[in-house]
């Protein structure tokens, strides 16, 4: 099993199996899709929440109905396993907020350097799973720089000053934390 996903689900578990309501079963499949950002099987994610696979699937039909009644961007696709994805109709406001050549996975990884550079890519690793490819694609493109650290074991990673250009960001990640979540509380509110 993926090192991330045994720490999401240590965080999201409940104390006892037999308290396992059908709404918490649903938000943990949710974070299994979010958090992987790539098609799953509802047998792989039955193994990782240690639930049966007729469980997750009546869940993967509830995330579904949920998901298309509320008509938001984002969706839940079932053609290769279940994936959270934007929907077709929005992709042109994913284009501008982007680089068009960068997927979503990508995208997300390199939002997780961005918050919390300077960043070790083995810790990364444990956050993305495809954590070594999405780098190689980001520091190719210049948006992120990867210098060995001290031990000589791993990289440690940070935005560079192209990635600010691209995005129009002033400061430093530690402002846009801050930025991020109190416009979180303001949300709340």
């Amino acid at each position: 099993m993926l090192p991330v996903l045994k720490n999401l689900l240590r965080r999201v578990k409940l104390q006892t199996q037999d308290n396992l309501e059908p709404n918490n079963l649903k938000a943990k499949v949710e974070a299994v899709l979010f958090v992987t950002a790539r098609a799953m099987q509802p047998l792989e994610i039955a193994e990782l929440l240690d639930v049966r696979e007729d469980e997750v699937e009546s869940a993967l039909l509830d995330l579904m109905f949920d998901y298309s009644s509320r008509e938001g961007a984002l969706e839940i696709d079932d053609e290769d396993g279940y994936i959270i994805q934007v929907r077709a109709e929005h992709l042109d406001i994913v284009e501008k907020l982007c680089p068009v050549d960068l997927k979503p996975p990508v995208l997300k990884t390199l939002t997780v350097i961005a918050l919390k550079e300077p960043i070790r890519q083995s810790a990364l690793k444990e956050l993305r799973s495809n954590a070594y490819e999405h780098v190689a694609e980001l520091v190719e493109k210049g948006l992120v720089s990867r210098t060995k650290d001290r031990n000589g074991r791993s990289y440690n990673l940070k935005t560079t000053s192209k990635f600010a250009e691209y995005f129009k960001l002033k400061g430093d990640a530690k402002t846009l934390a801050k930025l991020l979540d109190s416009n979180k509380d303001l949300k709340e509110l």
